[in-house]
């Protein structure tokens, strides 16, 4: 490519650089049945549902606009993978990645987690912040991920919002400053009261339905919400005022604070003025830590990575598609890329937007954007994607599972069928495949029960393989690295009954208990013994 004069460099950065601040990506964080998935739907209906590279609107029960497409998530009501959807409003460019609620799939929610730069925290007005809540929050504290919550179900029986919030910030040690007050609870709820705008919106009211008033002390809010409901507002107003830290823009984009909303996702309140906050609170793409050096999203040069593997999105086709998050530069369908971790190129010839299951071909895509490759085996979770620079981005890990399984073939015919799927499927991340040294049966690694119900679901289905589990002798594994290619050898060697390598090649050794795990760290002082493994540090692990 031509050296760009000076003139066109500095426009196409301050292209790239106003394209980037057009963007939100954002995820969903939830405990099961928060609501995460309904508020997903509306949000998406608020948001037009509109695609970059044309329009996909939802018709009526014709054609439901769905986050969860895989027919376990269908059958059960649960979502179970992370799907992307991308529209616009007002100008701004949403891309909004929906993550597993389940715990069992809290590995891919941490990837996900990954790729963007805010998180909508959703809790269920009646319990409040619950166990996948926690979880999912001090992951993104370790980022410093900015996090807006919405306090769902106001229209059912719900706790007091002084003790949710409370609670926000005894449990989760972080301000809560509330944006917008609820006017009732349960079959009382009329609306809410934005503290920040002072102004009503009624609970049947749409995006342009709120009704400005003098303030609280406006005779106009007794006749709209009653006496009653009209004095309990102004009291609780002004004590959440006085008592509740006034909303900071940089304390939020710091990760110390967080705006709180209120409203019922079912009856689509509220939905609008959570899309406004995430519009005006949430920021832009950043800056990126890589190694060497820290990427900025207005330069020209692209970078990317890759933090999710999908396949058979469309079965039809037996499709396997990279997500990957844009960090810098622009995408141009047609592109070349470099995959540094094995410095081929990767043709971009088809770059997808998704909505969810749906997608289309997008001719140029810019930071903060997730866009679809096509990947026959080539792109591995964690790759860093450039136009030439040799740079990886840090920060895509994976965690020693907590239940190792074999897989036991019902059929002996299949058993390349069930290779293929099995390296497919951990391709994907859905679960972690070991191939133990001695040559016994592959053992694939989770971290619940509801993964292995998910593995055997889609061998079935999307591979026609019926496959079962059966116990290991062991409980836990470590990926095994050392500065000594020796020891790592005389290991492998000694150890081939209770060793093997993972997906990628690298060494990795199972225990049948944790005693077990610290004589082999005691007998072995040469080695290093891993539960965590971040995958730009891969070439390093293996043998």
């Amino acid at each position: 490519m031509d050296a760009l004069t000076p003139a066109v460099a500095d426009g196409a950065r301050e292209q790239v650089a106003a394209e980037a601040a057009r963007r939100r990506t954002f995820a969903i964080i939830a405990h099961p049945d928060a609501g995460k998935t309904t508020l997903t739907e509306k949000l998406l209906l608020r948001g037009g549902a509109i695609q970059l590279a044309g329009a996909v609107r939802a018709k009526g029960n014709a054609r439901r606009t769905r986050s969860d497409w895989m027919k376990i998530e269908q059958d059960r009501g649960i979502s179970v993978a992370t799907s992307v959807m991308t529209f616009e409003r007002d100008g701004l460019v949403f891309n909004l990645l929906d993550t597993p609620g389940h715990e069992d799939f809290s590995e891919d929610t941490y990837r996900t987690l990954t790729a963007v730069d805010a998180a909508v925290m959703v809790l269920d007005a009646a319990k409040g912040i619950e166990s996948q809540t926690r979880k999912l929050f001090e992951v993104c504290r370790l980022r410093d991920i900015p996090i807006i919550t919405f306090v769902n179900k106001m229209d059912r029986e719900a706790r007091d919002p002084f003790e949710l919030i409370d609670e926000i910030e005894t449990t989760l040690a972080l301000d809560a400053a509330p944006v917008a007050w609820p006017v009732g609870r349960a079959s009382e709820f009329a609306g809410t009261w934005d503290l920040l705008e002072k102004h009503f919106l009624p609970v049947d009211a749409d995006d342009s339905g709120a009704i400005q008033l003098a303030g609280l002390d406006d005779p106009k809010l007794d006749a709209l919400v009653g006496a009653a409901r009209a004095a309990a507002l102004r009291e609780e107003a002004a004590l959440a005022e006085a008592a509740c830290p006034e909303f900071d823009l940089e304390a939020f984009r710091q990760g110390t604070l967080t705006p709180v909303f209120f409203g019922s996702a079912l009856r689509d309140f509220g939905i609008g003025h959570l899309l406004d906050g995430l519009a005006r609170y949430a920021p832009p793409p950043g800056a990126r830590a890589g190694d060497p050096r820290e990427v900025l999203p207005a330069e020209e040069k692209l970078t990317g990575f890759v933090f999710k593997i999908q396949a058979n999105m469309d079965p039809n086709h037996r499709d396997r598609v990279a997500f990957v998050r844009l960090c810098s530069g622009r995408l141009v369908k047609g592109m070349r890329l470099k995959q540094v971790r094995t410095g081929k190129q990767v043709p971009v010839n088809a770059p997808l937007f998704f909505f969810a299951k749906d997608r289309q071909v997008a001719e140029e895509a810019w930071p903060g954007d997730v866009v679809g490759v096509a990947n026959h085996g080539t792109l591995r979770i964690g790759d860093t994607l450039t136009e030439g620079e040799q740079l990886n981005f840090r920060g895509v890990p994976s965690f020693a599972p907590e239940i190792l399984r074999h897989v036991r073939l019902e059929d002996p015919m299949l058993a390349k069928k069930l290779k293929t799927a099995l390296d497919q499927l951990a391709e994907e991340g859905v679960v972690q495949l070991f191939r133990p040294l001695d040559g016994s049966l592959p053992v694939v690694g989770v971290v619940g029960q509801l993964q292995l119900d998910v593995l055997q679901s889609r061998l079935k289905v999307e591979y026609g393989v019926p496959a079962g589990f059966q116990d290991t002798i062991w409980s836990m594994m470590r990926w095994v690295t050392s500065d000594d290619r020796t020891a790592l050898d005389r290991f492998a060697q000694t150890n081939r009954r209770d060793a093997g390598e993972d997906h990628d090649g690298a060494l990795v050794a199972f225990f049948g208990s944790d005693w077990r795990r610290k004589r082999a760290e005691e007998e072995w002082p040469m080695l290093r013994f891993h539960a965590v493994r971040e995958q730009h540090g891969l070439e390093q692990m293996k043998r």
